[in-house]
């Protein structure tokens, strides 16, 4: 059986049809909507986030919203890394309102490594084909088309609703301008909100292709490089001594390997690794339910984490921070004692936890004066981004709408292992949700990787989900 069939078979979506004459019109424009969207390159080496922020913006306009209800914005030094601000404003004028926000940007995507062009929205088997369109175009298309939705259909909301569209998630090499943080710095008024809807969680499909768990993320790592150097004097290959700035390097990063970050918990891993416990227990895993329970009840149980953590690498990412070696280089010649010799040490890091804290537990770890641990690269200047509360009027409200649109699937709250623009919202004090109806098969939609797709039918059923979820929290009652 297909996916398709395997998915259908399931109830998961419901009896959408793949044919886009058999839509219904409202569907039928969204998917020009997110056709429009994929098909604006918008990577850092030759696309235009300003580009898609105007088209999205002209589509706003035509529903009927004000130039005084968009704000398009960006930096002189990236004018393509450009974004874009809407309002629909609310009946409570003291409220702050809810705040929708994706980026546009996408990862880079080379033509010759991709069975079809990147940059063109293909369906095929039940499948939207092109880079972005899971990540995070599907999100950024949902809640323009929501604002449209809203606007034609003439209705009045209690909370004032905002989008915020911006470019630079991605990072495109560190120095690119990131709008979502822009914002926070100098244009706070303009995106303030009591919450904000973010990407960092979805719905996760089994091997078998069938619905095992929702997530709703509450809280994210930050992402940060450590660079390890070693410099030294050199000298000529046929006389070695013990002090090689390449040996220095690889006691290093054993040291690094070998180090465990301590284990930790936020409201969102907490309840995650609960739900855990107990879908563990349904499937006869008594050993794992009983070490999840130990740990929780006592984090310093290193003899439990550990045996979870063996069990899954996202279970290990969700417990403590991450420090990972990621690239080498060192050496000037064949026959030359080197005198230089480095690594790069990515680091996700438990939300809460600053990057200084994190260089100094490497160093510790390290324990060679000879070793120079610096930060650098796109998180070096990032504020420590708390996690946000499980607040009931946030979370409430989507784990019932996921109850009556996917029955029987579990809901859990998350800690995203990675990291999106919600640790500037977070950090600036607008909590800030991943919240999403959309389902990943076990590879994730091959995200950031070749040939990245959305599921037809559940690209229809997420949009019709979060544009009931954002009516229920502007609707204010």
């Amino acid at each position: 059986m297909t996916l398709r069939g395997m998915l259908l078979g399931a109830g998961l979506f419901g009896a959408f049809a793949a044919n886009a004459a058999d839509l219904r019109p409202d569907q039928l424009e969204f998917r020009g909507l997110y056709k429009e969207l994929v098909e604006t390159n918008t990577t850092a080496s030759t696309g235009s986030c300003t580009l898609a922020a105007e088209r999205m913006a002209a589509r706003l306009k035509a529903a009927g919203y004000s130039d005084s209800d968009l704000t398009l914005f960006s930096d002189p030094q990236f004018p393509k890394d450009g974004g874009l601000v809407a309002v629909l404003h609310g009946s409570d004028t003291k409220a702050k309102g809810v705040l929708l926000l994706a980026h546009i940007d996408v990862v880079e995507a080379k033509r010759e490594d991709w069975v079809r062009d990147p940059f063109t929205l293909v369906e095929e088997d039940g499948k939207f084909y092109g880079r972005g369109t899971t990540d995070d175009k599907t999100q950024a298309a949902i809640w323009t088309d929501t604002l449209v939705r809203l606007k034609k259909e003439g209705f009045k909301p209690k909370l004032t609703l905002k989008m915020a569209l911006t470019c630079g998630e991605e990072g495109g090499g560190g120095g690119r301008f990131n709008g979502a943080k822009w914002l926070t710095e100098h244009k706070r008024d303009l995106i303030d909100a009591d919450f904000a809807v973010n990407e960092g969680a979805a719905g996760l499909l089994d091997e078998h292709g069938k619905p095992s768990v929702i997530t709703i993320q509450a809280g994210e790592k930050s992402y940060h490089d450590y660079r390890l150097e070693v410099t030294n004097a050199g000298g000529h290959s046929s006389r070695p001594v013990k002090d090689n700035a390449i040996y220095h390097l690889a006691h290093a990063l054993v040291g690094v390997e070998n180090h465990a970050f301590p284990v930790q918990f936020s409201d969102g891993s907490r309840a995650y690794f609960q739900g855990l416990a107990k879908q563990q227990a349904a499937k006869g895993n008594k050993d794992v339910a009983d070490a999840m329970t130990a740990m929780l009840k006592e984090p310093a149980d290193l003899k439990a984490a550990e045996f979870v953590a063996a069990k899954d690498p996202l279970w290990n990412a969700t417990l403590r921070t991450t420090c990972v070696a990621t690239m080498l280089d060192g050496g000037h010649a064949a026959n030359a004692l080197p005198q230089r010799a480095g690594a790069n040490i990515n680091c996700r890091v438990f939300p809460g936890v600053s990057g200084e804290q994190i260089r100094g537990e490497l160093a510790a770890a390290i324990n060679d004066p000879a070793v120079k641990v610096t930060e650098v690269g796109m998180g070096m200047n990032d504020p420590v981004s708390p996690p946000p509360p499980l607040t009931p009027k946030v979370v409430g409200p989507a784990e019932k709408l996921m109850a009556e649109m996917w029955p029987g699937v579990p809901v859990l709250p998350i800690l995203q292992a990675g990291a999106t623009d919600g640790r500037y919202f977070n950090a600036a004090g607008i909590p800030t949700y991943g919240i999403d109806g959309s389902f990943l098969d076990p590879e994730l939609n091959h995200i950031h990787g070749l040939n990245e797709y959305a599921g037809v039918e559940s690209l229809y059923k997420d949009r019709d989900f979060l544009y009931r979820l954002v009516k229920t929290y502007i609707d204010g009652k």
